[in-house]
C-alpha cells in the first residue's frame, strides 16, 4: 500500500506540472492584456507596469519564471486585486467555498443516500415513487431556482435565516440547502440502482435463505457492495461543490472562489486564473486518490496485489 501511495504521489506531481505548463500557454491565447481595459493609463504608463510584471519578456522566459516561482511555493501576484499574493487571495476566499461544499456533500450523501435505500427497500411501491421524483426534481431544476425560491418563502416570508451575506453559521444555511440538492439526487438514484442490482445478487438469496434478517441482508451484506460505484460519482462532485458554484455565491453573496474566479477571467489576470486552476486540479486529484483507497476500505476483496 506504501509502494501504491508514492507512486500516486509521482504521478499527482507529473499531472500538476502539465497542468501548470498547458494553462500557462492557453493563458498566451486569451485577447488583450492584463492592461487591455486600463483607459486611464498611458501607453508608456502601460510599457512599464507590463515590463514590472515581465509580461514583456519571451513566452519561453515567462513560462521559466513562473515554473521556477511555482516549485518555491510562489503563485505570483494579482494584476487587479490590489498587487496581492495570489496565495494569500485564494486562502481568504477558498474557505467559504469549501465550507459550503463540505456542508453540502454530507448533507446531500447522507439524505441521498436514505431515500436511495428506502426506494429500493420498497421497489415499486408508494415510498419508492416519492423517491424517484425527489431524485428526478433534484436534477431537473438548477440549484439557483431553488436557491430563489428557499430566499423567498424561507428567508422573506418565514424569516428564519438571512437570505444573503457572509457573517456567522446562520448565513450559510440556505446556500448549503440549495447546494445540497443536486448530490441528494446524485446519491439516491445511483444508490437505488445499485442496491436494487445488488439484491438480486445469489449471496443475497444465499443470505436469506440462512435465515438473516431484513436489516442484515440490507446493511451488512448490501449497502457495503452498493457504496463502491457511490463514492466513485461523488469524488468529483465533491470537488466541484468543494470549490464553490458560481451562481449560487453570486446569489447569495458568499465571497467565495468562483466569483473571484470570473472576475480574474475578465479582466485577465493570469496569475488569479492559473493559482486557481491549479488549486481545483489539486483538489480533483487528491480526492480522486482518497476514492482509491476507501475502496478497500469499503470492501476487503479489493487490494492491490504487490506490484500493481
Amino acid at each position: 500500500m506504501t509502494r501504491y501511495i508514492i507512486q500516486r504521489l509521482i504521478y499527482m506531481l507529473i499531472t500538476m506540472f502539465l497542468i501548470a505548463t498547458f494553462t500557462f500557454f492557453l493563458m498566451k491565447f486569451l485577447p488583450g492584456t492584463p492592461l487591455t481595459a486600463a483607459d486611464k493609463l498611458s501607453e508608456e504608463q502601460q510599457a512599464v507596469v507590463l515590463e514590472k510584471y515581465g509580461l514583456n519578456d519571451p513566452v519561453p522566459v515567462q513560462y521559466f519564471d513562473y515554473m521556477v516561482n511555482l516549485v518555491q511555493g510562489d503563485l505570483g501576484i494579482s494584476f487587479q486585486f490590489d498587487n496581492r499574493e495570489v496565495t494569500t487571495i485564494l486562502m481568504e476566499r477558498v474557505g467559504p467555498s469549501i465550507q459550503l461544499g463540505i456542508q453540502a456533500m454530507i448533507i446531500g450523501t447522507i439524505l441521498g443516500m436514505l431515500l436511495g435505500l428506502i426506494s429500493a427497500i420498497y421497489h415499486n411501491g408508494f415510498l419508492d415513487y416519492g423517491s424517484v421524483f425527489v431524485a428526478v426534481i433534484g436534477k431537473s431544476i438548477p440549484s439557483f431556482v431553488f436557491a430563489g425560491i428557499l430566499q423567498y418563502f424561507i428567508g422573506v416570508k418565514l424569516g428564519w435565516f438571512p437570505v444573503a451575506l457572509w457573517e456567522g453559521w446562520q448565513y450559510t444555511v440556505l446556500p448549503t440547502v440549495a447546494l445540497a440538492i443536486f448530490p441528494i439526487a446524485v446519491a439516491a438514484r445511483f444508490m437505488r440502482t445499485e442496491m436494487l442490482e445488488v439484491m438480486g445478487s445469489d449471496y443475497i438469496t444465499t443470505a436469506r435463505a440462512k435465515g438473516v434478517n431484513k436489516f442484515g441482508v440490507v446493511f451488512k451484506h448490501g449497502v457495503r457492495n452498493a457504496l463502491i460505484p457511490l463514492i466513485t460519482v461523488l469524488g468529483p462532485l465533491a470537488v466541484s461543490l468543494m470549490t464553490g458554484t458560481l451562481v449560487i455565491e453570486n446569489i447569495f453573496a458568499v465571497p467565495g472562489i468562483g466569483e473571484q474566479f470570473v472576475k480574474a477571467v475578465n479582466t485577465n489576470d493570469f496569475p488569479i486564473i492559473m493559482g486557481t486552476t491549479l488549486l481545483l486540479a489539486f483538489l480533483f486529484i487528491f480526492i480522486i486518490l482518497v476514492i482509491d483507497l476507501l475502496y478497500g476500505v469499503i470492501d476487503p476483496r479489493i487490494r492491490l496485489a504487490e506490484g500493481e
